[in-house]
């Protein structure tokens, strides 16, 4: 069963949530798309796993159907999805974060440890000097014509529609491990992820840049669910290093997906899908999860 709606935040913002599966179950899945600046995209995911229990999604203020005009904080972000879980009964969350959402999962896990069941880190979050590796990566995977392209669409001041389409494409077409299925994607989502909050997207990067994750993983630590893993792709142009690293030091599990990139649900959907599920399988489906023993990095 499918439902949706409108909630209005307590500073009057709307957010549109979809909910897929039966909401009278608990724990609920929430998952948590990422950008910062783009509309939710994980309609493919939910399926995966809303006959084990309900899967709910939002559009983050300020993108898709969440109209929003104000500054944007990664504290009002953490208090959005508060407000939601209320909204929604749901006392505890299955948080499954993808790219930016896993940041948001984490910020969200440190201030209210008590409203998470358990969390899936999905390509993300990256610590350290992670951007050097990207740029070089993406650098390898496009040619000197695409990469002189990609740079004069983003001086441009004013972009046409066209030109916006042109510039995520490009941008984006990196993420995966198969180029050419990848530009497809790229194309498709540039069309269909619209519009991009930019905005939003100057506002929480400056944000995170500043007050960086790496400072309060050893809080994270003290913080984390009995049931917390981290799944990225093997050929995500983002070092998988980084993940490597963030693993180690809130001793995690890693699992990594080979043939896939910052995407691995559209390249690898019955690896992404067998994860999932157990992932999920494994909180619900235990009793007393609180006494959960945590696995061990691998």
């Amino acid at each position: 069963m499918k439902t949706q709606g409108l909630v209005s935040m307590t500073d009057e913002a709307q957010l549109h949530w979809t909910a897929l599966g039966d909401t009278t179950r608990q724990p609920a899945v929430v998952l948590l798309h990422g950008g910062p600046g783009l509309p939710d995209y994980l309609g493919d995911v939910a399926p995966m796993v809303a006959d084990l229990a309900p899967v709910y999604r939002y559009d983050q203020r300020g993108t898709g159907r969440s109209p929003w005009q104000g500054r944007h904080s990664l504290a009002r972000h953490v208090d959005d999805l508060v407000e939601l879980l209320d909204v929604w009964d749901v006392p505890r969350a299955v948080l499954i974060g993808h790219s930016y959402g896993t940041d948001l999962a984490s910020r969200f896990c440190l201030k209210h440890p008590d409203r998470v069941a358990a969390m899936l880190l999905m390509c993300g979050p990256f610590v350290g000097d992670w951007r050097t590796g990207d740029r070089a990566e993406r650098g390898r995977r496009m040619s000197a014509e695409q990469q002189h392209r990609l740079r004069e669409l983003e001086e441009l001041p004013h972009r046409t529609e066209e030109q916006e389409v042109e510039l995520l494409t490009l941008a984006w077409f990196t993420d995966h491990s198969d180029p050419e299925r990848g530009w497809r994607w790229a194309a498709q989502g540039a069309r269909r992820r619209r519009p991009v909050n930019w905005s939003m997207n100057g506002e929480l990067g400056k944000e995170g840049r500043e007050d960086p994750l790496d400072g309060h993983l050893a809080e994270l630590l003290g913080c984390l669910p009995a049931r917390a893993e981290l799944l990225g792709g093997a050929d995500d142009p983002r070092p998988v290093s980084a993940l490597e690293s963030l693993a180690l030091r809130l001793d995690l599990p890693l699992t990594r997906i080979e043939g896939a990139g910052h995407e691995p649900w559209l390249e690898q959907p019955d690896a992404v899908r067998a994860h999932l599920r157990r992932f999920v399988q494994g909180t619900v489906g235990a009793q007393g999860f609180d006494r959960l023993a945590r696995p061990r990095h691998r």
